[in-house]
């Protein structure tokens, strides 16, 4: 069932509502970490095979000496191209070393480290995320990380998507492992024989795996909240109404059942065209299955706002982690906007130029978390460290201060750190 609201109704309210660690994935999730931190290998060899239908031993965990002789060549050209597209926004959108002078002669500032050992989680369950691969593992590369481990499920063959694994060895893993779910966040957090710690964990996945993330923060660095999909469309009847429908289906399809679609719009004619557009649209595409429960589980959802800031308000209250803006003048809506993971704006930008292709990676924030986490950069793969150089006139100046607190705060030595040197 797909409900049209008002934009104040209680419907809308409850649909924002939706948790980003369910309770089952949080229970299955500390189970299953907490062999995994005591057993090891074993344990992941365990889970592999209850989650994922497949028997390894732990020395076939790791995928060595891959070959794509035989790959198709135009999907390679197609990787390729999606690869150059976002390692040159990468570059771009990279955090450079900066210094100001102090006010008697010193300097400080900022400079940037790579992290030595990364592990990124790519979803190969319902669809093979070559993408993913992409939109991940060549960011800690352009980093500068020189251990990039990559996890994915196989297929209950063992198998793994060929165009899966060359994107990930395009896109610069060093270590690709054949393990998904929560058995692949628990191995890379806590390091087992076979695989050696990782010092951050990104990449989306399922509720389970968005669950281990969380739990072995602290472990690791993770990157964000990155769970089933969802997208917003604020549209004010300037876009066909198909339009908007195609890409709001686009982020239903994925297959957990848990995606959430939300179009607002100024207009509830136009919100029954969308409607319409939907459920014709959903009958002729591949994972209709898939789409049928969403729509069951209230997953599709269209608001009716008086205005587009009323819309906007509407949109900051989901905090989706896709936005598109199809409106008359989408950069003016856009600055009512706070709360989203990435924006595609005008009616030639579909959420999924972003997914493949466009630039800025598609890991980004869900469940809401948007009003709090940004999607993934280069930077979040770097280490980030400040420097202070002191003049002596520098410190002279900032004694008296220095004192005051140590004072305040009872920590003599402190000050004494300070006052010692112009004795």
């Amino acid at each position: 069932m797909i409900q049209i609201v008002g934009v104040s109704d209680r419907g809308l309210k409850a649909f924002n509502a939706r948790p980003a660690f369910p309770e089952a994935a949080e229970r299955a999730a500390a189970e299953v970490l907490a062999d995994i931190r005591q057993n090891g290998d074993e344990a992941v060899a365990r889970y592999v095979e209850k989650f994922d239908g497949v028997k390894l031993k732990p020395a076939q965990f790791k995928l060595k000496n891959l070959n794509f002789s035989k790959m198709d060549k135009s999907l390679q050209r197609m990787v390729n191209a999606a690869y150059v597209r976002v390692v040159n926004f990468s570059k771009a959108s990279l955090k450079k070393r900066w210094e100001i002078g102090t006010a008697k002669g010193g300097r400080m500032g900022e400079f940037f480290s790579p992290m030595d050992r990364v592990g990124v989680y790519v979803p190969g369950g319902t669809a093979p995320l070559a993408s993913t691969a992409i939109m991940t593992v060549s960011l800690a590369k352009v980093a500068g990380v020189r251990e990039i481990v990559a996890c994915t499920p196989a297929g209950k063959d063992g198998s793994v998507n060929e165009v899966l694994l060359y994107a990930l060895q395009l896109a610069g893993a060093t270590e690709i492992y054949r393990v998904g779910g929560i058995q692949a966040i628990g191995m890379m957090a806590y390091g087992t024989k076979t695989c050696p710690k990782v010092q951050k964990i990104a990449g989306p996945g399922n509720a389970y795996v968005t669950a281990a993330k969380r739990q072995v923060y602290g472990y690791v660095a993770i990157d964000q909240v990155a769970g089933p999909s969802e997208i917003a469309i604020l549209a004010d009847g300037s876009v066909p109404a198909s339009w908007v429908a195609a890409d709001m289906l686009s982020q239903a399809e994925h297959g957990s059942g848990l995606e959430k679609s939300l179009c607002v719009c100024t207009s509830r004619r136009f919100a029954g065209e969308v409607e319409a557009a939907i459920l014709a649209q959903a009958q002729k595409l591949g994972r209709k299955d898939k789409i049928e429960r969403v729509i069951e589980a209230g997953g599709i959802m269209i608001a009716v706002a008086k205005s587009v800031p009323e819309g906007a308000k509407a949109i900051n209250d989901f905090a989706p982690e896709h936005l598109e803006i199809m409106t008359k003048n989408p950069l003016d809506a856009m600055r009512f906007i706070r709360s989203a993971g990435a924006i595609f704006l005008g009616p030639w930008t579909p959420e999924s130029a972003g997914d493949f292709v466009a630039g800025p990676s598609h890991v980004l924030p869900t469940g809401g978390a948007a009003n709090m986490f940004s999607g993934l950069t280069p930077d979040d793969f770097r280490r980030r460290h400040s420097y202070v150089q002191f003049a002596k006139a520098d410190l002279m100046e900032t004694l008296p201060v220095i004192k005051a607190f140590a004072g305040i705060e009872g920590l003599d030595a402190h000050g004494r750190s300070a006052e010692i040197r112009f004795e």
